[in-house]
């Protein structure tokens, strides 16, 4: 039986994910599960709905088919709404999804959905003055390797050889990142911190390169945005902490994949998603 409520989905045509056969196994699993896409935003070419776009259209579902990134922008732009969103693996390593569904695939979500067996629950997520991570941040000089990440996405074979020596240079050189307040694993830092959000705590994970194999082991992990696979060490399980450089204070920040730059200290906090979304899976 087809339902009634209409969705609006948000998508990103850029992302390989969402490339045009995705993007039909997506309305193919709608329409056999009597499900109605009404609206349709092409973010970033379009701009993001408000919440009161979404009531004004009737809507009470808003479908994120994209990757960590867009979703955080999506997300972040209808905090407070009182409707839901129906998170769908539209990146590389859809962190997000995965918090909320597991390991179904997408279409079995979507069935998830239109049965109502997804029920809404607000994640824990991380926020601090330079925004908001709902699937994790990493923090330190190792996050140059995100301008290697992109040229390979995008294949930008020219500029890649100089951003894999810069990133190289910036992971062996560039200023240590450590835990402060609470302190938390070495003074002398680290080349990688990753916060991982849960509903009830951060998991504050390190990563380092103390030889030359596991530095290779590291920065090619990096390369793929496999960080987990790299050398690493869990330093704690926090709901708030300090993050700063050793010796200058500031440092580069990836929330959800996307860069930021910190210029001294900053406070990262546990702290409620602003938006109900839809998940399988009891709080984490």
């Amino acid at each position: 039986m087809a339902d009634d409520r209409p969705l609006w989905l948000i998508h990103n045509a850029d992302s390989g994910s969402n490339a045009p056969p995705a993007l039909q196994a997506f309305h193919d699993s709608c329409e056999e599960c009597g499900l109605r896409v009404a609206h349709t935003t092409d973010f970033p070419e379009q701009d993001l709905p408000t919440g009161a776009m979404l009531d004004t259209a009737g809507i009470e579902t808003v479908v994120v088919f994209a990757g960590d990134g867009t979703i955080n922008a999506a997300l972040d732009a209808l905090s407070g709404w009182s409707g839901s969103a129906l998170i769908l693996p539209g990146g590389t390593m859809n962190l997000l999804y995965h918090r909320l569904f597991g390991e179904l695939e997408m279409e079995e979500a979507i069935d998830a959905f239109a049965r109502g067996r997804a029920r809404r629950r607000r994640p824990g997520i991380i926020a601090s003055e330079l925004g908001n991570a709902y699937a994790g941040l990493l923090a330190g000089p190792g996050t140059r390797w995100n301008t290697v990440r992109e040229d390979m996405r995008g294949t930008d074979i020219v500029d890649m050889p100089a951003h894999i020596g810069e990133a190289f240079n910036e992971t062996l050189s560039g200023d240590p990142i450590r835990c402060t307040d609470p302190d938390l694993g070495r003074r002398e830092g680290y080349p990688l911190l990753l916060l991982t959000p849960h509903d009830d705590h951060c998991d504050v994970t390190a990563y380092h390169a103390e030889t030359v194999g596991e530095f290779l082991e590291q920065t090619w992990a990096l390369v793929r945005r496999d960080f987990r696979e790299g050398p690493h060490d869990l330093l704690g399980r926090e709901t708030a902490l300090t993050l700063q450089g050793v010796e200058h204070g500031g440092f580069g920040v990836l929330l959800d994949g996307e860069p930021q730059r910190a210029k001294g200290p900053v406070r990262f906090a546990l702290a409620e998603a602003g938006l109900d979304l839809l998940s399988t899976l009891d709080d984490d």
